[in-house]
């Protein structure tokens, strides 16, 4: 089984501040490196494409340059776009194509094996959490409506993992359209996509209290294995 990862690191980081979140360091080593680490030694994985903003290519070149089977090339406008740039230089042998957020660091190896077998029965997988938060709908002035059921909600993280053929086929047909994530785009064509469990600890650093909150994580994840 051939699988390729792409790693979507291509974000502005808009909301974050002055700095690329993607640069920062938790135990002196950069986010985009942990990320990176925690796929590299999965033997079926044959190769990684790390799609970043252009003032991102040689700094991140120059940090993975030790590391075999990886890639690191130019992304586009929006993520969606970039995506479609990673899949257009995967190698046309591969069978699975696993993607996931850059700044998602503390993913666990056993989820994304876990993700894998899945995806290998149902052709598409994706990492969810149980939604724990009571959910309001509301109108446009923010009055509440009803409180929403929360029994079958979920909160998607990456890695989403798809049949090549299928998540490229989606990309290119519904390129004209807009979508948060690469499940939605199956969704929309009524293509079934499972759910695998994950942790609430898979937190995808978008602000300072985020990487915080990570360094906090890591360090307890780190005391428990050592």
């Amino acid at each position: 089984m051939n699988v390729s990862l792409i790693i979507a690191a291509g974000g502005k980081s808009q909301r974050y501040g002055d700095k690329d979140k993607l640069m920062e360091k938790i135990d002196n080593k950069e986010i985009i490196i942990h990320t990176l680490n925690k796929f590299y030694n999965i033997k079926v994985i044959n190769e990684i494409i790390i799609v970043t903003v252009p003032h991102l290519l040689e700094q991140i070149r120059n940090l993975t340059k030790n590391y075999k089977k990886v890639s690191v090339i130019e992304g586009s406008t929006t993520r969606q776009k970039s995506v479609l740039n990673g899949l257009n230089n995967i190698s046309k042998n591969t069978d699975f194509v696993i993607i996931h957020d850059g700044a998602r660091p503390l993913i666990k190896e056993s989820t994304i094996i876990k993700c894998l077998n899945e995806a290998y029965i149902s052709k598409a997988a994706v990492v969810g959490v149980k939604t724990t938060d009571t959910i309001k709908q509301t109108d446009t002035n923010l009055n509440i409506i009803k409180t929403i059921d929360r029994t079958f909600l979920y909160n998607i993280q990456t890695p989403q993992i798809f049949e090549y053929k299928t998540i490229y086929n989606c990309h290119k047909k519904l390129s004209d359209k807009t979508f948060t994530d690469d499940a939605s785009m199956l969704e929309y064509l009524n293509i079934p996509v499972k759910i695998v469990e994950g942790e609430y600890s898979n937190i995808k650093i978008t602000t300072k209290t985020d990487l915080e909150l990570a360094k906090i994580l890591q360090l307890q994840f780190h005391e428990k294995f050592c």
